[in-house]
């Protein structure tokens, strides 16, 4: 790597305890914050305080798919600064927020017009959710209330987030808060009929006729929306199978139900299309999106939704408000500019054609791990892999956490949740980078397993 980045800083300088640090040991970090501190970024790569170089194997968090430091963006966040700072969203617009919502829509599914912005991942997913329930009401069908997530799923951290969410952890220290009227469709991983899948697994469509079963036990009349992520990032790659996001799509259509597809993860390229819906030919009435939409520069997220239900919400006098809800942040014009030069970047780079031709490049090289002592499973999707490690008995999580901090000895940054290892490498990344991240990860599971 050629990039030139700050020198490493003397560890005195940090003082972590004040910092109480988000999904973090925050203990375990503090005992030698100097070791995980990042102080640059330069392409596909970070460095540490320590002066140490790190890959990013997950392009920061599935958000930095373009790398870091391009100075298009840095050029335009300076520009857009010095023009409009801010401006408020409500009553009033900015023209690089219009514009954003002008592309975006044009490159969603067909029929998915329209685009609600909020700040992050968490907020698209709670004002989707306001959406399906507000829409129904409006229609007279003020009975779909229920909402239907899938275990295992992630939905942010907002309440309604993690409600339709199935990650346990995130869950059971906030019961009380959660809403009623939740239910959860399976999880389509199944190790004795998946392991090792290529792409999509063969079996495992009929997991969606779950949903018949909870409209029987509940009625379609009580149903507003089913929430999925396409892939299911958070909680390891878990790709659908093949024929199950139709079959979903096909029961919700059935029953008038409406589809949102959370793609915080999967939008704006990572599985080889500008949406996950159109990777797997599934249109859903929804969909959610943060992350890649400014290469995590600045935070943003939103939804886009069909043009009958934003015209469901047109009703009433012109000058009154349709939807109560929003936030400051909302369409924020320094984030919309960024947004607008990030889609300019994939355009322009063919950025979109890099990913589809990394793919199978990651998906060899990660194969490739296969038979190799203590890796339970496999998958991958698009320019996203995952493995799963054999647990240490009694200590959960603790197997995958060595890992984390072996990669970093090895000089790669990878994402671990539980036992399970991701990588969503950049687009920018070369074939000899994600030949030498899975070689490094080889190297890294060898170690804990010894």
């Amino acid at each position: 790597m050629n990039a030139k980045h700050p020198t490493a800083l003397d560890s005195t300088q940090l003082n972590a305890e004040p910092y109480w640090m988000p999904f973090t040991g925050n203990r375990a970090f503090k005992a030698n914050p100097a070791t995980r501190t990042l102080v640059s970024a330069k392409g596909a790569y970070y460095q540490t305080a320590e002066g140490k170089t790190l890959f990013d194997c997950l392009s920061g968090l599935w958000c930095s798919a373009l790398g870091h430091g391009d100075p298009r963006i840095a050029q335009t966040l300076k520009e857009q600064a010095e023009t409009l700072d801010y401006s408020t969203a409500f009553q009033l617009a900015n023209p690089q927020t219009l514009r954003l919502a002008e592309r975006i829509a044009h490159l969603a599914p067909q029929g998915l017009d329209h685009v609600f912005f909020c700040n992050s991942g968490s907020e698209s997913v709670d004002t989707a959710l306001k959406m399906a329930i507000g829409y129904h009401r409006l229609r007279g069908e003020a009975t779909r209330t229920r909402l239907i997530g899938r275990e295992r799923g992630y939905h942010g951290v907002g309440m309604g987030g993690i409600s339709v969410g199935g990650m346990v952890a995130n869950r059971k220290m906030f019961a009380p808060l959660m809403l009623n009227g939740v239910d959860h469709l399976p999880h389509t991983w199944n190790l004795s009929q998946m392991a090792f899948s290529r792409g999509q697994p063969k079996w495992g469509a009929h997991l969606a006729d779950e949903l018949e079963r909870l409209v029987a036990l509940h009625d379609a009349s009580t149903i507003a929306a089913v929430i999925v992520e396409p892939m299911a990032g958070s909680t390891g790659v878990l790709v659908p199978p093949e024929g199950y996001l139709q079959r979903l799509r096909e029961l919700c259509t059935k029953h008038g139900i409406l589809l949102i597809f959370d793609e915080v993860i999967c939008g704006f390229g990572r599985v080889g299309e500008w949406f996950g819906a159109q990777r797997f030919g599934v249109t859903p009435d929804m969909i959610t999106f943060a992350k890649c939409i400014t290469n995590g520069v600045v935070p943003m997220g939103g939804v886009i939704v069909r043009d009958d239900i934003y015209n469901t919400f047109m009703a009433g006098p012109a000058h009154a408000v349709e939807f109560m809800h929003g936030y400051t942040y909302s369409g924020h014009p320094l984030a919309a500019a960024v947004g607008n030069v990030v889609l300019d970047i994939i355009e322009q780079d063919g950025l979109l054609d890099r990913a589809r031709t990394l793919e199978p490049v990651l998906e060899d090289a990660i194969h490739s791990l296969k038979g190799d002592a203590g890796i339970l499973d496999i998958r991958n999707i698009g320019l996203a892999a995952a493995i799963d490690l054999a647990p240490i008995e009694g200590s959960p999580g603790l197997r995958a956490y060595k890992l984390f901090e072996a990669g970093i000895e090895e000089g790669f940054l990878f994402r671990v949740t539980g036992d399970t290892v991701a990588m969503g490498p950049p687009f920018i990344a070369t074939e000899g980078e994600i030949g030498a991240m899975v070689d490094g990860l080889r190297r890294c599971v060898k170690r804990v397993m010894g």
